[in-house]
């Protein structure tokens, strides 16, 4: 290849990343009807050797120039859940060995594209208005790329979209058979092996490789024949090429890598290639363990694709256990626990903890589980044994209860990040907490932008998108962040965590979580070598209105709601002054103010500052969630160079201490 400048190297560098991103955006490789999203990750791009008895890739003819390569320095990687749609849980039984793979569907995509559309070529995904990239006869212009937007590009070369197409084939509609088919050819001649020039073909690779497989079965049955019409021989050696392309850039124990075993297991068992089967089998056990760990984390940092990843593996299993293989012990230890793990990561209203690159969704159930529990809200299921946990991957999941003296919807609950720096689908939110309570959420993540490599994305995963203590005038970077100590009683757990955000800064936090009354209590310490400028951040719900009252007071509340809240700067060692308390909602230029329940749509949302500037900084905050007719109130006294705070809610009062170094209890 001739020469690139730097710019042009740059450029294309920039589609290759973005394109990864959104490789992912229904990555939910068959969940019928679920939709997920893949982000970036580091990928291993070194060359796995073939498996042994595996063919050698077809090559088809010279086809037009596919979209011009790009370094093999790229980064990629996972699946994340969309929730247009609630994913099928797999089944909690094994199923019968009927030496076949079935077909998983086509994860929602294929909604958007009608049979009479998928006629005339024409491709819609997203919010964006349908595209006609082809001519009607099935000859698709395989760079189109209309909106400029990573994910549609992808999920274009996923061949997903021809879901509605294949079905109708399948029942005997030889039109839309012959249609699909031309689609499906067409694309393995315009993208001959290999295709990892072009990322979007080669991020597809796995959810292609399934139509492939769903589009044989519907040639066999929609023609009632027992085996492949010589006419159709070129879908085998493209099965192959897949296969192989699978073997040789296998992306590792990650939900990506797990998609292509399953793949890669389905080509072996409907080709009868045991070797394949053989190798796919090998990398799952070999992932299952880093995917999900004895805890039930995931490494993927996101509490969605903890979902997606107990969802992925349910399939696994059963895809192996159609095809007479076993699939060992180890993957339903692991998914039973990360139940468990996905219960205690549920709000009491009902769904997910927002956390990493998660969009807004309920829970999918499992008969008979804790996620079965949680997502009938206490109606069936197992009740967790634990209110509260800490898991040593960085996730502390807490509540008052599971509904056994209030309702399950009225009880309060909270999430606390910490532990290894960002990866995967994590963000920037160590030290972040999100609460919900009275039925609604209080702190919010700020959720997921999607996968374009823009402002939105890099103020979504940073620290000013989380209720955190930030440092904007700093250059702070991802960090490992500890848990120092963690003490969990009936009425109250308390936290303390601590990191070095920046070169010259320190950053310490500890957080009180109470019960009856059910608030939340932060003390942030920040500490640098120069002047810097500290924000305490508080995320709230788009629909609730902020009025601040003083320099130590603001509340919160949605017109007409029976719940408001009280977010309290109480003075501590540091006078609050007069603008300690600011508002921003809505804004630009720098980025604040925003939340987005999925990726496809921003909503406006306040966020709350207690602000400080100096070498340190001291906020103690009380966030106070309260009946609309109760008030809340306190006072401070200072006894053996310890603060007290009295608080009352209401007519309910409780006391809180803090200690020298930092530590919140409760009093009373």
């Amino acid at each position: 290849m001739a020469a690139q400048s730097s710019g042009q190297s740059k450029r294309r560098l920039g589609t290759t990343v973005a394109l990864t991103l959104a490789c992912v955006l229904v990555c939910g490789v068959a969940f019928a009807g679920a939709v997920f999203v893949l982000m970036p990750g580091a990928r291993d791009r070194s060359t796995t050797p073939i498996a042994a008895g595996s063919a050698t890739p077809s090559t088809p003819g010279p086809r037009p120039t596919p979209r011009p390569s790009v370094p093999d320095s790229t980064s990629s990687e996972e699946p994340l859940p969309g929730v247009d749609t609630p994913a099928t849980p797999p089944p909690s039984t094994p199923v019968a060995n009927t030496g076949t793979y079935e077909c998983p569907g086509f994860s929602g995509i294929e909604s958007n594209v009608p049979l009479s559309m998928l006629m005339n070529d024409t491709f819609s995904w997203g919010d964006d208005p349908p595209y006609k990239v082809g001519n009607g006869s099935g000859d698709v212009n395989w760079r189109s790329d209309p909106y400029k937007k990573p994910s549609w590009y992808m999920w274009l070369h996923s061949l997903r979209w021809l879901g509605n197409g294949i079905t109708a084939g399948q029942r005997g509609d030889r039109k839309a058979l012959t249609h699909v088919m031309a689609i499906i050819h067409d694309w393995v001649r315009d993208n001959p092996y290999t295709w990892k020039g072009d990322v979007g073909a080669w991020e597809a690779t796995m959810h292609r490789t399934n139509v492939l497989l769903c589009a044989r079965q519907a040639v066999l049955t929609g023609l009632k024949v027992s085996s492949l019409p010589t006419q159709y021989a070129w879908l085998d050696k493209a099965l192959i090429d897949h296969a192989q392309f699978m073997i040789v850039n296998w992306s590792g124990p990650s939900n990506h890598g797990t998609d292509e075993s399953i793949a890669l297991f389905g080509v072996g068992c409907t080709l009868k290639r045991p070797e394949l089967k053989t190798l796919a089998v090998d990398r799952l056990s070999q992932a299952i363990t880093k995917a999900i760990d004895t805890q039930g984390s995931t490494n993927e940092q996101s509490v969605g694709y903890a979902m997606f990843n107990y969802l992925l593996w349910g399939r696994a299993t059963t895809a192996l256990q159609r095809c007479g293989s076993n699939p060992g012990p180890v993957i339903a230890q692991r998914r039973a626990a990360l139940s468990e793990w996905l219960a205690l990561a549920t709000k009491a209203t009902g769904e997910l903890q927002q956390v990493g690159d998660a969009v807004r969704q309920k829970p999918t159930g499992a008969a008979g589980t804790a996620l079965d529990y949680v997502a009938s809200l206490g109606k069936k299921g197992t009740r967790p044994s634990k209110r509260v946990a800490v898991f040593d991957a960085g996730y502390i999941f807490g509540r008052t209860g599971w509904g056994e003296t209030r309702p399950f919807a009225q009880e309060s609950t909270y999430s606390i990040r910490y532990g290894a720096a960002r990866t995967l689908h994590g963000h920037d939110d160590h030290m972040s907490i999100t609460y919900s309570s009275h039925g609604r959420d209080v702190l919010i993540d700020p959720g997921h932008s999607g996968y374009q490599l823009d402002k939105w994305q890099a103020w979504s995963k940073s620290q000013a998108a989380h209720n955190v203590m930030t440092i904007p005038s700093a250059d702070t970077a991802s960090v490992v962040t500890q848990l120092v100590r963690a003490s969990i009683t009936p009425t109250w757990e308390s936290y303390s965590l601590a990191d070095s955000p920046a070169p010259g800064v320190t950053r310490k936090r500890d957080v009180l979580v109470l019960k009856d009354p059910d608030l939340i209590i932060t003390l942030d310490r920040g500490q640098a070598t120069e002047t810097q400028r500290y924000e305490t951040l508080w995320h709230l719900a788009p629909d609730q209105k902020v009025t601040v009252r003083s320099p130590t007071t603001a509340v919160a509340t949605k017109p007409g709601d029976k719940a408001k809240t009280y977010l309290l700067q109480i003075p501590y060692q540091q006078q609050p002054a007069a603008d300690g308390i600011t508002v921003v909602q809505g804004q630009q230029d720098p980025v604040q103010g925003w939340y987005y329940p999925d990726i496809f749509h921003r909503q406006s949302a306040p966020v709350v500052k207690f602000n400080r500037n100096g070498t340190s900084a001291t906020i103690l905050s009380a966030i106070v969630p309260a009946d609309s007719t109760e008030t809340v109130t306190y006072k401070t006294r200072t006894v053996s160079g310890m603060l007290f705070v009295d608080l009352t809610v209401g007519t309910r009062k409780t006391t809180v201490r803090v200690q020298q170094d930092g530590r919140l209890t409760r009093i009373s």
